[in-house]
């Protein structure tokens, strides 16, 4: 199949899944920048170079990075201070690429070389206790390890959608449970119907 032109466009991405640009992850980024909708200057983890790559394969002029949406700066990833950590879950529920992994009250601990540095984890940390470490040059602008975020971000978007499918039919066979009549009782219909006859017997 040829690629589309928002599939080239989100093979230049770097699969951060950071939202900075203000799209849910790379790929409704880029398929806003091939219908016009976004600019190519919206990525800061992509930075000056991501924004050329862009420019080249549109044919567009080169832009400076909308710094409204963050600041260029060197790729990072996440660490968990173990002996910080209380086993809260918020990060792992943060992580747009599954990179965290531990239970509830239970250590975490980040898989490095899964971690894109999208820093969603640390907002979500109650005691603050992920710092950024530097990402590997060799990890920062490798397409192996952007595509495997790439298909580690849409496994957890299909998990996630299929587990909100699975509450709301559960939900909506409870209403309609909550809804239906009550089950006849035989004995308690039959009481009612001798009080009903003696009552009307002179």
């Amino acid at each position: 199949m040829t690629p589309t032109l928002a599939d080239r466009i989100d093979d230049l991405l770097p699969q951060t899944q950071c939202e900075q640009c203000g799209f849910h992850g790379c790929r409704p980024y880029a398929d806003a920048i091939a219908t016009g909708e976004a600019a190519i200057n919206r990525c800061p983890p992509g930075g000056a170079l991501g924004i050329e790559r862009l420019a080249a394969l549109l044919g567009a002029p080169v832009l400076p990075l909308d710094t409204s949406r963050g600041v260029e700066k060197p790729r990072t990833v996440a660490r968990v201070i173990e002996a910080d950590c209380i086993g809260c879950t918020k990060c792992i529920q943060a992580c747009p690429v599954d990179a965290i992994l531990g239970a509830a009250k239970v250590m975490h601990s980040v898989v490095s070389d899964l971690c894109t540095g999208c820093e969603l984890c640390v907002p979500a940390c109650p005691v603050d206790c992920i710092t950024l470490d530097p990402m590997p040059l060799a990890q920062a602008d490798d397409r192996a390890h952007a595509d495997a975020a790439r298909q580690h971000f849409q496994r957890r978007e299909a998990r996630l959608a299929h587990d909100r499918d699975a509450r709301e039919q559960q939900l909506a066979g409870s209403k309609r449970n909550v809804g239906a009549p009550a089950a006849r009782n035989a004995v308690l219909e039959a009481l009612a119907r001798a009080k009903a006859k003696k009552k009307d017997t002179p």
